[in-house]
C-alpha cells in the first residue's frame, strides 16, 4: 500500500479563481474546483453551513490516523474569498490521507454517467485514486489494509438512481467488515423538500436503487447513511461504526444552491430539480437533454410531431454519445418550470404517446430507475397521471415512518 505524507507531498497553497480544474491531461489532472466569487457569496448569504467545513468537531479524530477519503469536485470546504478541496484541507492539517476513492464520474466529476472510472493519481497531490465504479463498486480488504478510518463526503441530489448512495452503502459495507470507523461529512439535498416517486421493490435492487425507498427520499446523505445503518441494509445486517458531522442552520426546506454541479449532466438548480421526472427517461429510447447545454431541462426525439422547440444533441463533456447523436429533436423545453416539490410523471406519458408503435420506447434500464414494474404497465396501458401518482401514496407514507427514525434536521 501506498502512504504518502504531507511533507512527502507537494500541494498548492494559492487556489485559482475562475478555474475548477488543472491544465493537466485529462487522465491525471488535479482537482481544483474553484466556484465563482458571487456563489462563494450566495453559500455564506444561506448561513448553511456544510459538515466539512465544522472542522473542529472532526480533525481531532482524525489526528494521526492512516485514512481514506470518498470524495469529488464536490468535496470542498467554503471559505470567504474561495473554496478549498478537502483532501487539501486535511494535508495543510499535517492529516496522513494513504489514497481517495472515486464514485461515478470520477475524482473530478467529468466522466459519462455510466462510463468506467480508471484508477490513477492525482498530480497535485500524489495520491493515488481507487475507482468504485465499474468492476470495483466496493472496496476490498486488500484496498482498506491498514487504514484506520474512512471519511465519506460527496455532495447527494437526493433521488434513488443516483448512484452516489449506492456507493455509501458499499462503503458502509466495507468498513462494517473491516471493522473500520467511517465518518460522512453532511451536505445539503437540494430536493430535501418533498417525498415522492415509485418506492423500489427489493428484488429489481441494482446500483440504480439498493434500498426500498422512494425515488425522492427526503433525506440528506447522512441521515441516509443512519437509515442504511438502523434498518440493517448491509451484507448479514453488520453495523457500520458510522459518526454524521451534521451540517447548521439546515432544514428540509431549505432551497440550496449547489456552487459545485454534482454531476456532468446536473449543471445548474433547474436541472437537479427537474432530475427525479427526467431521470425516467434514462430507462427510454427519448433524450433528456443530454447533449446539450440543458441537460435534464428538456426532452425530446426526432420522430415526435414537428414543434417550435427542437434541439439537436451533440458529443459533449458528460454526454460522448448521447440518444439521436447529430439528429434533431422535437419536444418540449422545461427551463421555466416553477420549483417542482413532486415527481410530474405526465411527461413520460406525454413522450409514451409521441411515440410511434414501431419505435421501442422502454430500454432495458427502465425497471432499475422506476424500481418495479408496474410503472411500465400503468404508461402501456394509458393509466392517468393522476391515478399513478396516487399508487405510489401508500408506500410514500409507510416510508415516512422509517424516514422519521434518522432526521437530524426538521
Amino acid at each position: 500500500m501506498i502512504s504518502i505524507r504531507l511533507k512527502n507531498t507537494y500541494f498548492f497553497s494559492v487556489f485559482l479563481m475562475f478555474f475548477c480544474l488543472n491544465s493537466c491531461s485529462a487522465k491525471n489532472k488535479a482537482l481544483n474546483p474553484i466556484p465563482e466569487p458571487e456563489t462563494i457569496a450566495q453559500i455564506h448569504q444561506q448561513k448553511i453551513v456544510v459538515g466539512a467545513n465544522n472542522t473542529a468537531a472532526y480533525l481531532s479524530l482524525l489526528a494521526g490516523k492512516n485514512i481514506v477519503i470518498v470524495a469529488n469536485q464536490t468535496s470542498v470546504i467554503f471559505k470567504k474569498n474561495g473554496a478549498m478541496h478537502l483532501v487539501d484541507s486535511l494535508l495543510s492539517h499535517k492529516i496522513n490521507i494513504s489514497k481517495v476513492f472515486s464514485p461515478e464520474h470520477g475524482f473530478r466529476g467529468d466522466v459519462d454517467a455510466g462510463e468506467s472510472v480508471n484508477d490513477g493519481f492525482d498530480v497535485k497531490t500524489g495520491l493515488p485514486i481507487v475507482s468504485l465504479y465499474g468492476k470495483n463498486k466496493k472496496p476490498t480488504a486488500e484496498q482498506l489494509k491498514g487504514i484506520e478510518l474512512v471519511i465519506f463526503d460527496i455532495q447527494d441530489v437526493g433521488v434513488r438512481f443516483y448512484t452516489y448512495i449506492s456507493t455509501l452503502h458499499y462503503v458502509m459495507e466495507a468498513c462494517a467488515e473491516n471493522g473500520i470507523p467511517l465518518i460522512v461529512l453532511d451536505r445539503p439535498n437540494p430536493n430535501g423538500h418533498y417525498i415522492d416517486g415509485p418506492t423500489l421493490k427489493i428484488e429489481h435492487k441494482s446500483f440504480l436503487g439498493m434500498h426500498p425507498v422512494p425515488l425522492v427520499y427526503g433525506m440528506t446523505i447522512g441521515e441516509y447513511a443512519q437509515m442504511i445503518n438502523g434498518e440493517h441494509w448491509l451484507k448479514n445486517k453488520a453495523l457500520c461504526n458510522l459518526t454524521v458531522i451534521p451540517l447548521k442552520n439546515y432544514t428540509h426546506q431549505s432551497e440550496y444552491h449547489l456552487p459545485i454541479k454534482p454531476s456532468p449532466n446536473l449543471p445548474n438548480d433547474k436541472a437537479i430539480n427537474l432530475y427525479p421526472s427526467l431521470g425516467f427517461f434514462e430507462g427510454t429510447i427519448i433524450n433528456a437533454g443530454r447533449g446539450t447545454e440543458n441537460q435534464f431541462q428538456q426532452y425530446g426525439a426526432p420522430f415526435f410531431p414537428k414543434t417550435a422547440f427542437s434541439y439537436t444533441p451533440q458529443s459533449n463533456v458528460g454526454a460522448k454519445s448521447p440518444k439521436h447523436l447529430g439528429k434533431i429533436c422535437y419536444g418540449v423545453d422545461l427551463k421555466n418550470t416553477e420549483r417542482l416539490s413532486s415527481v410530474t410523471i405526465s411527461w413520460i406519458l406525454d413522450a409514451y404517446t409521441k411515440t410511434p408503435k414501431t419505435e421501442p420506447f422502454f430500454g432495458a434500464t427502465f425497471t432499475a430507475h422506476a424500481g418495479n414494474t408496474e410503472l411500465e404497465i400503468q404508461i402501456k396501458n394509458g393509466m392517468p397521471a393522476e391515478k399513478i401518482h396516487a399508487s405510489w401514496q401508500p408506500e410514500i407514507e409507510l416510508f415516512k415512518k422509517i424516514r422519521a427514525k434518522y432526521l437530524l434536521y426538521e
